[in-house]
């Protein structure tokens, strides 16, 4: 076990993640600019992307973590049958879900239903589905946006620990992303079901959602169900469904025969709206 590893098992993973939520809050200027100037300089993020270019005038670093994109900035893809990329990011792991199994990394892998939250019903589905997990990094645009056309169903927030999703960390700590603090989100779409979850990270671990805003934290010491039956939430492809308050990692699952997967790659960059299959 490295350095690094050993210490996501022995870091106070939510008592640092409250820290950071208010610092990276904190609206004092030399404090926000050094913080933001640090990110843009040692991630190399794309500035000229965002709807305000000027990284220096967010109100806060959160603010600017989470900045809007110019609407020229993505595109869905021009086929209106294609699974599109949630997010900007690398592919972490894509393909087949096999006898519910889901791959992590080599020699690491964990169960749709561990991942949904032990809601063995609810993974049936997806017990020989398809997978798509991207990974975000700092220098990426922390909206997600939906994969498929669908209406909300339910939100499920599972939670857990709050490891980091860094590829060094994936590729050690065993069934990670079912372990680390998360939301489910299940859409019905027009083919059937899928599931986009939300999986949060060290240092923050904060979603926000387009139909409840704020959503982690508070972090959960139980799992929350939210049902959405009867509230016609439907979401366009490629409309913002979501965003993290600093980085993490977003996991599609879609049942059997309801798409196919592209050739993707391990560490293979995408962005919004990129094609990563067909309906």
């Amino acid at each position: 076990m490295t350095f690094n590893v050993f210490l996501q098992y022995i870091l106070p993973h939510r008592a640092l993640s409250r820290v950071v939520y208010w610092a990276t809050r904190w609206t004092f200027a030399p404090w926000k600019n050094w913080l933001i100037g640090t990110i843009v300089r040692n991630y190399q993020v794309n500035m000229a992307e965002a709807a305000q270019p000027d990284a220096l005038a967010y109100q806060h670093f959160n603010a600017f973590f989470t900045r809007k994109l110019r609407p020229d900035a993505r595109h869905a893809d021009g086929d209106p049958a294609a699974l599109l990329s949630p997010a900007d990011g690398r592919i972490s792991q894509s393909g087949a879900i096999v006898d519910g199994r889901i791959f992590q990394a080599k020699g690491q892998e964990y169960t749709a239903a561990e991942l949904l939250g032990g809601d063995e019903a609810a993974a049936a589905p997806y017990r020989n589905g398809r997978f798509v997990t991207v990974y975000l990094s700092p220098r990426d645009y922390h909206r997600v946006h939906m994969p498929l056309k669908g209406t909300l169903k339910e939100t499920v927030h599972v939670p857990g620990r709050i490891f980091s999703v860094a590829p060094f960390a994936v590729a050690a700590i065993p069934r990670l992303f079912a372990r680390n603090e998360r939301l489910v989100c299940h859409f019905e779409g027009e083919h059937g079901p899928f599931v986009v979850v939300m999986v949060g990270a060290i240092l923050v671990s904060s979603v926000a959602t387009v139909w409840d805003g704020l959503v982690i934290p508070p972090y959960a010491s139980s799992i929350r169900r939210k049902s959405f039956a009867g509230q016609h939430i439907a979401l366009e492809r490629f409309a913002e469904m979501a965003r993290f308050n600093m980085g993490s990692t977003v996991i599609v699952l879609l049942p059997a025969g309801t798409a196919t997967l592209d050739a993707l790659q391990p560490q293979q960059a995408v962005r919004v709206g990129q094609r990563l299959g067909r309906r």
